[in-house]
């Protein structure tokens, strides 16, 4: 089970304090809020509800019955302000859980209205902890139609439940090899409901095999239900998202290859990217833009990047063979190719450890990659100062090949950088060649699987 411990930690420190409190958990619909939830309220008194997806009218009637029976009372409250007014802890702190809170914003803004005047005037009991729960990012940007405004910054907190890093995946599945581990996270991502659902007893392949490509699968349809919780116009989103996993990264390329226009393009590119969909990937600022390539696209979301990738273009397929000669026919062929990417997020979160324990010759305030015209910088970490740390690293190669360092180096010329250390990471071995550099020069680093 993956815990989200830095927040469970920043819930209990503000239960801590004496008063009244307005806390915003928010995340996707695979954010895991349940979940952070249940762990925190384990020893404390609590009242949970959820927004149903119903009228305003009958939202509020299921509101009404599920105080009514939480707490008592022997009348219906009329408003909303009296429903709060009448949550009262018997034992000094009662944490107060509102769910689906994008489901009262989609009928109107009554409940939240109702509950910044109760905290505004004071009608709020002190002893309660109140949190609101958002699982759809789309609610939280300014410009939709269903917006959570708090002009007056009633929110004391906000916590963004978001994707959880791949040490969490090492934690969760400790009997997997690491290979497994990467294998998962760049199947998975960091989607929290998604991990939960994936077995430990299962290799990854059976577990793609039982969940994924399975029309009874838990996550058969996870996809859809991610993409339609955020966005309407599913097939622009989808021949967007279609274009981008087959290799068309650039503005002009998608342009081609879709036939929409520009304009529109960037639109939909944006929307994407403000739900963690799709990210924008710009060239690490070192000097060397003759060489550099413009930013380019690609799917932030492991998850939707993998199904878009190997799953929903051959759907086709699918529907007429089996599950396993599936996996063995479209999956398995690309999977290390695939996984290049997610091999590169892991090393950054590995360096962003070694830099956190004070383990790197430079503290590191930044990173990025370098997207060269005629090859890439992997990871670029920077100081304040700017003395820099470079990595490279390879998954799908059967050894990490000396040639591959000269690319680097030469790479590292046309950025215009040096650095203070090069770390070089496999998936599997090193050649000798490099074997006996790292053993001269310090300054050189190795990390194998068992490292990592």
């Amino acid at each position: 089970m993956v815990v989200r411990t830095a927040e469970l930690k920043k819930l209990e420190q503000i239960a801590s304090n004496s008063g009244d409190h307005l806390v915003l958990l928010y995340g996707t619909v695979y954010c895991g809020a349940k979940a952070l939830l249940r762990q925190f309220v384990r020893d404390k008194e609590c009242f949970y509800t959820a927004i149903r997806d119903v009228s305003c009218e009958e939202q509020k009637r299921q509101f009404m019955g599920d105080v009514m029976k939480r707490f008592s009372l022997d009348e219906v409250p009329s408003t909303y302000l009296d429903a709060l007014s009448n949550m009262k802890s018997t034992d000094g702190r009662l944490v107060v859980a509102i769910d689906d809170f994008q489901n009262s914003l989609k009928a109107g803004r009554q409940l939240w209205d109702e509950i910044k005047k109760a905290k505004k005037e004071g009608l709020l009991s002190k002893d309660v902890f109140l949190i609101i729960i958002i699982n759809e990012l789309s609610h939280l940007t300014k410009d939709a139609d269903n917006y959570l405004p708090d002009p007056e910054h009633l929110i004391e907190e906000r916590i963004g439940l978001l994707n959880v890093p791949f040490l969490d995946i090492v934690r969760a599945f400790p009997e997997y090899s690491v290979k497994e581990a990467v294998e998962t996270y760049g199947i998975l991502g960091g989607n929290y409901d998604l991990i939960e659902r994936w077995s430990r007893k299962r290799s990854v392949k059976e577990n793609v095999i039982l969940t994924m490509l399975n029309s009874s699968g838990v996550l058969f349809d996870s996809a859809k239900t991610l993409l339609s919780s955020e966005l309407r116009e599913l097939s622009v989103y989808q021949t967007l998202l279609l274009s981008i996993a087959r290799g068309n990264e650039k503005l002009n390329d998608l342009f081609k290859d879709t036939g929409f226009s520009r304009a529109k393009i960037i639109v939909y590119l944006k929307n994407l990217e403000a739900f963690d969909i799709v990210e924008k990937i710009v060239s690490f600022d070192t000097g060397g833009w003759d060489n550099a390539k413009k930013g380019i696209y690609r799917i932030k979301n492991p998850y939707i990047n993998f199904y878009f990738r190997f799953i929903y273009p051959n759907l086709s397929s699918l529907e007429m063979m089996e599950p396993e000669k599936f996996y063995d026919t479209y999956i398995e062929p690309g999977l290390d190719e695939y996984l290049r990417w997610t091999f590169i997020k892991v090393c950054d979160e590995y360096i962003a450890i070694l830099n956190m324990m004070g383990k790197t010759p430079i503290h590191v305030s930044k990173t990025g990659i370098w997207l060269g015209k005629e090859g890439t910088i992997d990871v670029i970490g920077q100081d304040e100062v700017r003395n820099n740390i470079v990595a490279k690293t390879n998954y799908d190669k059967p050894e990490f090949p000396y040639s591959d360092y000269l690319k680097l180096v030469s790479n590292m010329e046309k950025a215009r950088i040096n650095a203070k250390a090069i770390y070089l990471f496999s998936a599997t071995e090193f050649d000798i060649e490099l074997q006996n550099l790292a053993k001269k020069d310090s300054s050189i680093v190795l990390v194998d699987m068992k490292e990592l």
